[in-house]
């Protein structure tokens, strides 16, 4: 492997997500779900100011009807059934839409802490490297799986975003930590063994929260990751138009929307089909 182009490869990468960041004002969007792995959905993501964009293997499920699911939760069951050589023609085509501009980390099987055994290798890597992914989007379960992701990534000059996640969540996207001591502990472990961006799960996923606000356990959780990492910080999981704002000002450099921007644009095709039947 040719280290020091894939240095070079991270370090663009790096510099996308930062300028990203103090673009909008210390707080950037992640943009996922439809406008992550459909192409005309990410160029529209992208002409309206997003500078990440998030491609990965539950929503490509979903996008695709694969085994028939029509809801995120099913799609999560059935997600590490997607092949990387489909993730591969996924991100390529993101890539080829957007420019060489855009940040794009992947979801991918093998990325996620998976309901059955799913490897990844080099030559995993070396395709997405090659495909058009500037990083991975990873919620594996334990320090030392996620270890070895980091490593791989960097490898291959992908960068990693990684998780930790609530214990009480209906799936587990991350590293379970549920005090925010715990929560602290687990930000650090994680900065240590490499990983590029430290997110949180709010615990919210799907299920949304009070408009403006973030659940006082969210935000303690919240607050001790913030405090104990100084790599760039993630928030995921429910946010949506209602309560996004709440998480602006907070120290979170990105938020990640996918579900929410997922309702809009179906409501936006139902009008539209209404319009033209004239219902």
């Amino acid at each position: 492997m040719i280290i020091g182009d894939m240095y070079q490869k991270r370090e663009a990468g790096r510099k996308k997500v930062l300028e990203a960041i103090k673009l909008h004002g210390g707080t950037t969007l992640l943009s996922t779900g439809i406008s992550g792995d459909d192409a005309r959905m990410a160029l529209a993501a992208v002409q309206a100011g997003a500078k990440l964009i998030e491609p990965n293997h539950p929503a490509t499920a979903l996008a695709r009807g694969h085994k028939g699911v029509t809801n995120m939760h099913d799609a999560e069951n059935v997600r590490h059934e997607i092949t990387l050589l489909q993730m591969a023609e996924v991100i390529s085509g993101v890539r080829n839409v957007v420019g060489p501009d855009i940040y794009i980390t992947a979801g991918v099987p093998g990325t996620f802490a998976e309901v059955v055994p799913t490897p990844l290798i080099d030559e995993d890597m070396a395709l997405l490297s090659r495909s058009g992914a500037d990083g991975l989007h990873t919620h594996k379960s334990t320090i030392e799986d996620l270890k070895a992701v980091v490593d791989l990534g960097h490898k291959n000059g992908l960068l990693i975003d990684a998780y930790i996640a609530s214990p009480s969540d209906r799936h587990l996207f991350g590293i379970p930590a549920d005090k925010p001591a715990d929560v602290a502990e687990t930000a650090k472990k994680m900065q240590d063994i490499g990983v590029d961006f430290v997110g949180l799960m709010t615990g919210m996923s799907y299920e949304g929260a009070k408009a403006g606000e973030i659940a006082p356990p969210v935000k303690e959780r919240l607050e001790a990751m913030l405090k104990a990492v100084t790599v760039p910080t993630i928030a995921e999981g429910g946010i949506n138009a209602d309560n996004f704002k709440a998480f602006i000002g907070t120290g979170v450099n990105i938020i990640v929307v996918g579900t929410a921007i997922d309702d809009m644009a179906k409501e936006a095709v139902r009008k539209a089909v209404k319009t033209f039947l004239n219902q």
